[in-house]
Formats: structure tokens, sequence, C-alpha cells
């Protein structure tokens, strides 16, 4: 009974330091008084966790505020630099290895080019290129490896979380790649895998355009499109991890070819590649897997991926002077809306949030357009009370939701190691 007793005490100031934490994360500077109404605590246990986290300089002061007829409150916020996080961004056309600060504000950053699918075809080299880039950002930014909390990976494709992590590729390649074991075999820093579509939505829920919703789908395109359904505030898995493949449901029976396998998917009408094919471009010079470079500097980074960008954000720029491209992009947005309208009908959500890169380029030309195509194929009540907006944290934020799931993790266990 007394170990029954020690393990219900042990948890439940974890607990404790859990709840504070979080706030001092997310509404943080705050005084001890205001954290005791945030919490619901009493004051007594808000000043023994307070004072076991700034004993662990997890916490530090910021500041004082005048109070009402009293001394002036100190305000407390999570240190900065009282741990690293680093984000891994296993893209289509690159690898993006981003090391941060405990307030996520990056200090270093490393890229090297891939061949689309690398992932599943070779996962070795790109293995290679993730651990090269893990060395790479510490050593750039002076942190200590100790000091790293952890380090999350985003990749494309399904992410089976079990006693061993499988990543199942989104196209006809080689499946169930065991990156964590991979990986394994050249860190000893904690890891955290997830698809990095789940991974960027957590990130724009937090941070970004999903703040204050507990319902919304992130919806994400670029070379491929996926999606992050939050329900009640937490991501939506599914039974086997492998909800959110949106790019995937059908649009049209019997249309075009997907690379998946399947036909008429809906990313085989509005990812980047298929926008290209439909306006008659190919992604011109493609330079993916023949750089000799072991990495590259920010915006250093050249093959398919940065090509690819390049010829879809000229359609978009001369869509305004060019019928083709218009047409294009108005088609695309047809699309778009159905897929959308989907979304809405399936989950009801308070707000659809579009991003990923070419998401951002396509919102700020048709926008308008892509509302009033999700209008004529949504069902009328849901989709009024729907929002249908635009991605705050920018193109490139995979690496920065993929460290969101160590710091998940920190904030959950109260700043455990």
């Amino acid at each position: 009974m007394g170990q029954m007793n020690r393990r219900t005490v042990r948890d439940l100031r974890r607990g404790n330091r859990s709840t504070l934490l979080r706030q001092l994360y997310f509404q943080g500077p705050v005084s001890r008084q205001e954290l005791g109404a945030l919490t619901g605590l009493s004051s007594g246990s808000v000043s023994n966790v307070v004072g076991e986290l700034l004993a662990d300089a997890l916490v530090e002061e910021a500041g004082s505020v005048e109070s009402d007829g009293g001394r002036p409150r100190t305000l407390l916020r999570v240190a900065p630099g009282s741990g690293h996080l680093i984000g891994v961004d296993v893209g289509e056309t690159h690898v993006r290895v981003e090391l941060f600060d405990l307030m996520l504000t990056e200090l270093a950053r490393w890229e090297h080019p891939l061949t689309p699918g690398g992932l599943e075809r070779d996962p070795e080299p790109v293995v290679g290129h993730i651990l090269t880039g893990l060395e790479a950002v510490v050593a750039k930014s002076g942190t200590e490896p100790e000091a790293v909390i952890g380090v999350g990976v985003g990749v494309p494709g399904v992410v089976e979380q079990g006693d061993e992590v499988l990543v199942h590729g989104p196209t006809a390649g080689r499946d169930a790649v065991p990156l964590e074991r991979l990986l394994r075999t050249g860190t000893d820093l904690p890891l955290f895998i997830d698809n990095g579509a789940t991974a960027q939505g957590q990130a724009e829920m937090w941070f970004g355009a999903g703040r204050g919703a507990d319902n919304a789908v992130i919806a994400l395109i670029g070379s491929g499109v996926g999606a992050a359904i939050v329900t009640a505030g937490a991501p939506y898995r599914g039974a086997t991890s492998s909800a959110g493949e949106w790019g995937h449901t059908v649009v049209q029976v019997g249309g075009r070819a997907c690379r998946c396998g399947a036909v008429g998917c809906l990313e085989a009408y509005v990812g980047a590649q298929a926008v290209l094919d439909r306006y008659g471009r190919a992604a011109p010079g493609d330079r993916a897997g023949q750089s000799g470079a072991d990495g590259v500097e920010e915006g250093g980074a050249e093959g398919a991926g940065e090509d690819q960008q390049t010829a879809f954000a000229a359609i978009v720029a001369n869509a305004g002077t060019e019928t083709r491209a218009r047409e294009v992009l108005e088609e695309t947005a047809a699309y778009l809306g159905a897929g959308i309208a989907d979304l809405i009908n399936l989950f009801n959500p308070e707000r659809i949030i579009l991003g990923g890169w070419a998401g951002l380029l396509l919102g700020g030309r048709v926008l308008p357009r892509i509302r009033a195509a999700t209008a004529s194929y949504a069902l009328h009540r849901p989709y009024a009370q729907t929002e249908i907006g635009m991605a705050e944290l920018g193109p490139d934020a995979v690496a920065l939701g993929a460290a969101t799931l160590p710091l998940a993790h920190f904030l959950a266990t109260g700043g455990a190691r």
C-alpha cells in the first residue's frame, strides 16, 4: 500500500509540473497568482512546483508587474536556453534539419536535396543525410548533445507507431521502412517520428492559424497532398495511424493516374506536379541526386523541389495575364474546393487551414474561388460554420512541426529528460 501511495504522489507531482509548465509555455510570462487561476491549483502547490522548476533551471523570472495594493508580482516564463529541440523534415525533395531553443527560435539549419521518393526506394542514404544534418546543426550552434531534449522527424506516408516505428510510403516503393532502427545506428538522441503533415498541423494549432480551435483540418499541398485532422484538440490518427491521407481520396472515378497506383485521386489534380502536367510544363532541369555536396546552408539547396516550386510559382504569377495559366488555376481551385467540401462534410471542423508551399501559392491567388467551389459542394450548414483560411507558419514549417513532437513529450512529462 505504501508503494502504491508513493507512486500516486509521484504521478500527482508530475501531473502538476506538466500542468504548470504548459501554462508557462503557452501563456507566459505570468505570475504565480495567475498560474493558480489558470490551473486551479492551490497557492501552496503552485509555489512548490514553481520552486522545483526554478531549481531545475526550466523556468526563469521575467520582470514584475504592479499589483493592487501589494508588492509587485514577479513574472515567470520558460527559460528558452534550458533545452534544445531538433526538427527534421524528410520531404519529397529534400532533407532539412533545424535546431531550435526551447521556445522554438531557430538557431541552426542544414539542408540536402533528394530525388522524390528516396526514403521508400533507398532509405539508407536518406538516413545518412539525417544523421549528417544532426551533427551539423549541433556543431554549428555550439550546443552540447546532452542539452538536446529530442529529435522530431516528419516524413511522408503512414507512420506506424508500435514496438518498432515503421514508415509506409505513399507510393509504390519499399514499404515498412524501419526508420527509427536505422537512425539508431548513428545517434543516441531521443527520437520522435511522425507524419510530416501531422507534425506541421500540430505547429499550426499551437502557434499559427489553428490557435483557439478544438476541431480543425490543416490541408497541406506541395509535391504531395495531405491533411492533419484535429478533433477535440488532439490529432485524429485512425485505427492504424493512416488517417489524413486526404490526397488519396477520389474526386474523379476513372480519372488521372496517381503515383499511389490508383486513379482519380485528389493529389492527381491539385498536387504541384499534377498542376504542372495539366498546364503542359514539366519541372525544368531536374538535378536531384546529382549534387556531390554533403549539405548546403539555408537557401542553397538545389534539385527537383526548387525547380518544381519555381515552375509552379510561374504558373501562379502568369495567371493574371495568360489564359492557359488562369484556366489551370481555376480548374485546380474547383478540384480543391471539392476536396475541402469532403473534409467539411466528414469532420465538421471549425476551421480549414490551407498550407504547404503550393497551397500557400494557390491560396494567395485563388482563395475566393476555392471558397466558392467549396460552398457549391459542401453541405450548407456545416460550410457556414467553417472558416477557410491560410496557414500562418510559412511554406517550410514541417521541421518546426517536427520539433513540436519532442516538445509535446517534454511538456507532458513535466520537463523530464
